[in-house]
C-alpha cells in the first residue's frame, strides 16, 4: 500500500466477505461474476421477446439474472464497507468505481430482461410468472415489465448505463469523495479551535449548549462554502441527466421515478402530505416548546437536533449503548434483542468515529452470507443510541426474511424505514418503563422521540419541498450557487413559518445533506416520513395488541419485497395508505410521549427558562 494511502482500522468483521482484501479468493470472486454478467447478458440479447415458444429460455435468464444479483450484492456490500469507513483510502475509492462500471454491465442484463416484457401480451405473462419457479417472483417481473413501458430502445439504454460510469455515477463519488475529506474550523466558546472532520460536525450540533451548536453550524457551513461549486456541480449533473433520461423514456414528471422506487402511488404521497400540512400545528408546538426550554420563543436551523440542556448524569459509552439497546429490544421483542447481541458479538457494526470516515450511517448486507453491516459514528449521545436502534430495525429486517428468494427482497425505502423507526420506538418505550432510569433521562428520551417527529413532519417535507422547486428549475437549465442557497431558505421559511427565527435557515443544506446525492434513488428523503409515520401506526398496534401482534409485522417484513406498499400494509396489518385519515392519526400520536415530556419538564423546571 502506497504511502499516500490510509490504513485506518475498522471496528467491524468483514472476514465473511473475503477472508482478505485484494486477496485470491476475492479476485476470483471479481472475475467470475464479471464473465458471468457478459455470458448471461449474451445470452439474453440473442433472444427474442417473451413468447409462447421462448419462456423456458426466458426463465433461465430471469433466475442466472437473480443469482448474479446475490452475487453482485455481495461484493458490492463489501466495498462499499470499506470505502465508507476509510473514505481516504484511495484503493477503496477505486474499487467503488469499479464496482460501479461492474454495475453498469449489470444493467445492459437488466436491459435485456426489460426488452423481453417490452409489449408482451396478458396471457403470454400471466403463463411465464405462473411457471413454478417464477411463481413467487411475479411482483419484481411485474416491475420489470412496467419499466419496460417506459424505457428506450435496448441500444440507448445500454449507451445510458455506458455513460452512467462516468457521468451520473461519478459525480455521486465526486461528492462522497470531497465530502469525506472536508475538515472544518471548531471555535469553542471558551477559545479552544480545533480543526475536525466533517463527520463529527453533526454530534455538536446535538450538544446541549447553543453557542457549541452554532460554532458548529457556522464552521461547517464555511466548509460547504469552500466546495460549494463542486457540491453545485454535482448536484446539477444527477438531476440533469435524471430529467434527460426520462424526457427519452417518456416520463411525465419527475415525480414518477421516485413513486416507481418508492412503491406507492401519488394519491398515498399527497395523501400524506395533506395530512402532515393539515396538522402542521403540532410539531410547530413542538418547536415553540423546544425554544421556550432554550430561553425563546423561536429556532435556528441548527437548534432542531438540540436536546433539553440538562445533564444526563450517565456516561453513553459503547458497551452503555449496546447494553440500552438490548435490554429494550429483549423487553418487547425478545427475537429482536436476541439479533442484536449476535450483531454485536460478532462485530458487524463500524462505530467508532475517525479521519476520513464518510458522515452518515447506513446498513448494508449480502443476499449470499445473508448478514448485515451497521456503519454508524457513535459520539456518545443519546441521539446516537437511538441510530444504532435504527440501524439495527433494517438489519434485522433482512434476518426475517433471510429465507426468501432474492427478487424478494428488493423493498422500497418507504418500506425499509418503517422497521428502523419501529426499532427506534421499541428503544424509547424500553427506556422509559426501566426503573433503573431517572426521570433527567426520560426526559431526554422523550425529546428525542418527539424532536424525531417534528424533523420528520417539518424538516423532511423541507427537503421534497425544496427538491421538488429545484427540479422544476433545473428543467429550465443549470441552477446558480446562489439560487440553491436562496431556494433552500425559501423553503425552509415556508414549511416553519414563524416558528423559525429571523436569519435562522440553512442556506447550505442542499450540499451538506448527503441524500440529495445518492445517485440510485431519487427523492431520497419522503420515504423517511413515510416510514415513520407508517411505523408509528404499527406501533400503535404493537401497543394495544401485544406479543399477539409481532406475527403480523414479521408479515409486514416479509411480504415488504412482494408488493406495492398500500397492498402490503392491507395483507398484512389492515391499514389504508391512501386516505389522509391514516396519516392523521400517525401524527397525533405524538401528543402523548409531547405531554408527558411537558410534565416531566416542569417537574425538573426546565419549561420555564429564562
Amino acid at each position: 500500500m502506497s504511502s499516500n494511502q490510509s490504513t485506518a482500522k475498522m471496528n467491524w468483521d468483514l472476514g465473511s466477505y473475503f477472508p482478505e482484501y485484494g486477496g485470491a479468493e476475492m479476485k476470483e470472486f471479481k472475475k467470475k461474476l464479471k464473465a458471468d454478467i457478459a455470458a448471461v447478458q449474451k445470452k439474453a440479447a440473442a433472444l427474442p421477446s417473451l413468447g409462447a415458444d421462448n419462456m423456458a429460455d426466458w426463465e433461465d435468464i430471469v433466475l442466472e439474472a437473480e443469482d448474479i444479483m446475490s452475487r453482485y450484492s455481495h461484493i458490492d456490500s463489501y466495498i462499499g464497507c470499506l470505502a465508507s469507513a476509510d473514505g481516504l483510502n484511495e484503493d477503496y475509492v477505486r474499487e467503488e468505481g469499479e464496482m460501479s462500471a461492474m454495475h453498469a454491465e449489470l444493467s445492459k442484463l437488466k436491459v435485456e430482461l426489460i426488452r423481453a416484457l417490452k409489449g408482451v401480451q396478458e396471457e403470454v405473462f400471466s403463463r411465464f410468472t405462473e411457471r413454478e419457479k417464477l411463481s413467487d417472483a411475479a411482483y419484481y417481473i411485474g416491475r420489470l415489465r412496467i419499466l419496460s413501458e417506459r424505457s428506450m430502445n435496448p441500444d440507448k439504454e445500454i449507451l445510458a448505463s455506458d455513460l452512467g460510469v462516468d457521468g451520473i455515477s461519478a459525480w455521486g463519488r465526486l461528492y462522497d469523495t470531497v465530502s469525506s475529506r472536508l475538515e472544518f474550523e471548531m471555535k469553542y466558546p471558551d477559545g479552544t479551535v480545533k480543526t475536525l472532520p466533517i463527520s463529527q460536525r453533526r454530534s455538536l450540533m446535538e450538544k446541549p449548549e447553543r453557542d457549541i451548536r452554532k460554532a458548529a453550524f457556522e464552521g461547517g457551513n464555511r466548509a460547504w462554502k469552500t466546495i460549494e461549486d463542486t457540491a453545485a456541480a454535482a448536484l446539477n449533473a444527477i438531476s440533469g441527466t435524471r430529467l434527460t433520461l426520462n424526457r427519452y423514456r417518456g416520463i411525465d414528471h419527475f415525480l414518477d421515478v421516485a413513486l416507481y422506487q418508492s412503491g406507492i402511488s401519488r394519491k398515498t404521497l399527497d395523501a400524506m402530505f395533506e395530512a402532515i400540512y393539515d396538522e402542521i400545528e403540532l410539531p410547530k408546538e413542538i418547536l415553540r416548546f423546544k425554544a421556550q426550554t432554550m430561553g425563546g420563543k423561536q429556532i435556528a436551523w441548527y437548534d432542531l437536533g438540540a436536546p433539553l440542556d440538562i445533564e444526563s448524569g450517565q456516561t453513553l459509552s459503547w458497551p452503555d449503548a449496546q447494553r440500552l439497546v438490548e435490554k429494550s429490544f429483549s423487553a418487547s421483542y425478545p427475537a429482536l434483542g436476541k439479533y442484536a447481541r449476535s450483531a454485536f458479538d460478532k462485530r458487524w457494526i463500524d462505530w467508532e468515529p475517525r479521519e476520513g470516515k464518510r458522515p452518515g450511517g447506513f446498513c448494508t448486507g449480502s443476499l449470499l452470507t445473508k448478514e448485515s453491516r451497521i456503519f454508524m459514528t457513535y459520539n456518545e449521545t443519546l441521539g446516537d443510541v437511538l441510530t444504532l436502534a435504527h440501524e439495527a430495525g433494517h438489519a434485522f429486517h433482512s434476518h426475517v426474511m433471510s429465507d426468501i428468494r432474492p427478487y424478494s427482497h428488493f423493498y422500497p425505502m418507504t418500506l425499509a424505514e418503517s422497521a428502523s423507526t419501529f426499532g427506534e420506538m421499541i428503544l424509547t418505550e424500553g427506556i422509559l418503563r426501566e426503573p433503573s432510569i431517572g426521570d433527567t433521562e426520560k426526559a431526554l428520551m422523550l425529546d428525542t422521540e418527539i424532536n424525531h417527529g417534528a424533523i420528520y413532519l417539518m424538516d423532511i417535507p423541507v427537503r421534497y419541498e425544496f427538491e421538488k422547486a429545484f427540479y422544476e428549475e433545473r428543467r429550465e437549465g443549470e441552477v446558480s450557487v446562489s439560487r440553491l442557497k436562496e431556494l433552500m431558505a425559501e423553503t425552509q421559511r415556508r414549511v416553519f413559518g414563524d416558528v423559525l427565527e429571523a436569519g435562522g435557515e440553512d442556506a447550505y443544506f442542499w450540499a451538506s445533506k448527503l441524500h440529495f446525492y445518492i445517485v440510485g434513488v431519487t427523492f431520497y428523503n419522503f420515504p423517511y416520513t413515510f416510514g415513520y409515520l407508517l411505523s408509528r401506526g404499527l406501533f400503535s398496534l404493537f401497543k394495544k395488541e401485544g406479543a399477539d401482534f409481532l406475527p403480523k409485522y414479521e408479515k409486514f417484513l416479509r411480504l415488504s419485497g412482494s408488493d406495492t406498499a398500500e397492498n402490503v400494509a392491507k395483507r398484512s396489518i389492515g391499514m389504508d395508505l391512501e386516505t389522509p385519515g391514516f396519516w392523521k392519526e400517525s401524527i397525533r400520536s405524538l401528543r402523548e410521549p409531547f405531554e408527558k415530556l411537558k410534565e416531566l419538564s416542569n417537574s425538573l423546571g426546565l419549561s420555564a427558562k429564562s
